[in-house]
């Protein structure tokens, strides 16, 4: 089981913007922004619900991209974060919509980040 993950963001603000707006759609937020002096100078922020479950750190984009999914609590919520994500600059790389040839109950939106990350909402419940 995965506890916590994060990507690298090579421009830290657009990063910043995009995650604020992307987990705020899902009742998320930036949780945690750790001291330069614990990082090396480094930027670093959490994000989550209830405790910090997705970092970014300053730096050089990943290569190749990743794809990060997180749970959504509804259909709207997905729909949310898309609409989102695409305002705080995000790039479509999948509209909201079911998804029957992943499972029966998968509704999802697939956006890249500012560094082409392919970052996912997805809800398994059934609307």
């Amino acid at each position: 089981m995965i506890d916590h993950t994060g990507v690298t963001a090579s421009d830290f603000a657009a990063s910043s913007k995009f995650y604020d707006a992307a987990f705020a759609a899902m009742n998320g937020s930036k949780l945690v922004t750790i001291p330069l002096e614990y990082t090396g100078g480094v930027q670093v922020a959490g994000y989550g619900r209830d405790r910090p479950v997705f970092w970014i750190s300053e730096g050089a984009a990943q290569s190749p991209p990743v794809h990060v999914a997180f749970s959504a609590r509804s259909h709207a919520e997905v729909d949310a974060f898309y609409a989102a994500a695409i305002e705080a600059g995000g790039r479509d790389n999948g509209a909201p919509g079911p998804r029957p040839h992943y499972h029966a109950d998968y509704y999802g939106a697939f956006v890249r980040d500012p560094d082409g990350n392919n970052i996912e909402a997805v809800c398994h419940l059934p609307e």
